[in-house]
């Protein structure tokens, strides 16, 4: 597989990705981030290990939240080999707890290409939230 093949392979995955979560399919997004996955969490400077603990935080925000509007701005892929780093802006309003929040920041991913699947398939393995900023909607 071309490196530009698997840069848009890449693209594809962060994007069934972002839609599995929007549309609260939890169980869909399982299987494309690896079980050891990291997510560097933001303005702590700590960090969160493990798919469940990756999905405990969608799934608070899926339960908890409503999303009216949710949009995801300057998807970038680059890939060398069986590594891709997928990076783009999003901005989003939703509702918790009868508050209305404005949210947008940089979301930065690198996924592993796992051939052991079927015609080789991106798994996420860690995740930054980057420049993030929410107020009052």
């Amino acid at each position: 597989m071309a490196d530009e093949s698997r840069r848009e392979d890449a693209e594809r995955a962060m994007r069934a990705i972002n839609r599995a979560w929007l549309d609260g399919a939890l169980d869909e997004l399982a299987p494309r981030v690896h079980p050891e996955i990291v997510t560097a969490l933001p303005g702590f400077g700590g960090s969160v290990a493990g798919r469940g603990a990756f999905l405990a935080g969608f799934r608070d925000f899926v339960e908890n939240c409503r999303i009216q509007e949710f949009r995801e701005l300057d998807l970038n892929a680059d890939a060398i080999g069986d590594t891709a780093v997928v990076t783009f802006r999003y901005e989003m309003v939703y509702e918790r707890g009868g508050e209305r929040y404005r949210a947008a920041g940089r979301d930065l991913w690198v996924f592993q290409l796992n051939e052991g699947a079927q015609n080789g398939r991106w798994l996420a393995v860690w995740r930054a939230m980057l420049e993030m900023q929410e107020e009052p909607a």
